[in-house]
């Protein structure tokens, strides 16, 4: 049993930790995090594991060689350099789109491992056994339907527009004032005016893209089409390193059920947004950071995978009284998510362009950007009928095909 099972008392102690970690002492930093926490921890029983998938982040997995390796271990991750321009970290409304009070609110869900303290610079939160998914894993049909079946979960007990209860409402934030409600289209607004403008260049640019911005949210139709579900809990971020497999049950659950079943992880991002750009998003991360478009879903592999999603989400929003999904509802949602396609490639596109003024990790993100926002100008095209989806290069074309596979 964890040190947090045994002792109740012990995360309200150290809710917040006023230390932060730092990369170039990474080893001394992190034990003195550790051992914060768990004071009687002896750092000679420590080791850490480092994981680099993620582009912005520092994430180690603490292990304690006298305890369990996978329920005690402790995960630590720290943010990226002035990330802040781009994550809320701190506030505290209810529903709450900022990282550390969304973490909170999925745990007391079950859709987040449990969060043990806020540092300066990171979070320190029980590790999720299983195996990481790589890009390729995305497309394996019972990996795909159980991360549909997940985002129906998360979508369907999550409701955005009323308080969400839950014990202690802020136990991992320092004293602070609350800020209104953000959603998806804050958060775009937000980042688009925070791009550079130092040069003639760069303030040429910030003004073309808050003018795409305003197309987007009050021309295009997008903002507000939610098939009358309203806003949902979106995470915003299910790249393949956000999404662990489970392990497969042994013993007698074994026998019981067979079924892949995935966790997400990684909850900067989350924020009420509308259900088709998380499913979009989601989709567009099927290529990888390296935008191979030759791996976007064809339209009846999403199809197949709205339609597990409906399912879950269903029956977790009604679970007294699911209703049955029909065809109607399938392709409802597919000229929903068909619509919101472009806007993964504009979301990305800007924070690539503000990481890139602010990063030290070894990533060309400018070149990033340019594909990114490749993706939304060549949508725009097609939406506009300026082209075909054939002549507006491969991911539209991938996009519109009827292929199975």
């Amino acid at each position: 049993m964890a040190e947090q099972a045994r002792n109740p008392e012990l995360s309200r102690k150290t809710n917040y930790i006023p230390l932060s970690y730092n990369p170039h002492s990474s080893h001394s930093s992190a034990t003195h995090l550790i051992l914060t926490l768990f004071p009687d921890w002896n750092p000679t029983d420590l080791s850490f594991i480092r994981f680099t998938d993620g582009i912005t982040n520092t994430l180690l997995k603490c292990v304690n060689s006298t305890k369990d390796q996978d329920d005690d271990a402790v995960l630590l991750r720290a943010y990226g350099r002035e990330t802040g321009i781009l994550i809320d970290r701190e506030r505290t409304h209810t529903p709450p789109p900022c990282e550390c009070s969304s973490h909170a609110l999925l745990s007391a869900h079950g859709l987040a491992p449990a969060l043990l303290a806020r540092f300066n610079n990171g979070l320190l939160y029980r590790y999720v056994a299983g195996r990481v998914c790589k890009v390729q894993d995305l497309s394996v049909r019972d990996v795909s339907l159980a991360i549909a079946a997940r985002l129906g979960q998360w979508h369907g007990v999550l409701p955005v527009d009323r308080p969400i209860d839950r014990p202690d409402p802020s136990p991992f934030l320092p004293p602070g004032p609350a800020e209104s409600e953000n959603s998806l289209w804050g958060v775009l607004d937000k980042w688009t005016n925070a791009l550079p403008s130092g040069t003639p260049e760069q303030a040429a640019r910030k003004q073309e893209l808050l003018r795409e911005l305003r197309f987007l949210a009050e021309k295009s139709g997008l903002k507000g089409l939610d098939g009358g579900e309203g806003l949902i809990f979106g995470h915003c971020d299910l790249l393949n390193g956000n999404v662990i497999v489970l392990p497969q049950p042994t013993g007698a659950a074994a026998a019981a059920s067979t079924e892949t079943k995935v966790h997400f992880i990684d909850y900067e991002y989350a924020t009420p947004c509308e259900r088709a750009f998380d499913i979009a998003n989601h989709f567009a991360e099927w290529g990888g950071f390296d935008c191979d478009y030759n791996r976007i879903p064809t339209a009846p592999v999403r199809r197949e995978f709205i339609h597990k999603y409906l399912e879950s989400y269903h029956a977790h929003k009604a679970a007294s009284s699911p209703r049955t999904v029909t065809e109607e509802d399938v392709d409802a949602l597919m000229k929903e998510v068909d619509a919101y396609r472009g806007v993964p490639g504009f979301y990305w596109g800007i924070w690539a362009l503000i990481q890139e003024t602010i990063s030290q990790i070894d990533f060309d993100y400018a070149a990033y950007a340019e594909i990114r926002l490749g993706e939304y100008w060549a949508w725009k095209k097609v939406v506009s009928g300026e082209v075909s989806a054939a002549e507006a290069g491969l991911r539209e074309a991938r996009w519109a095909s009827e292929e199975s596979s």
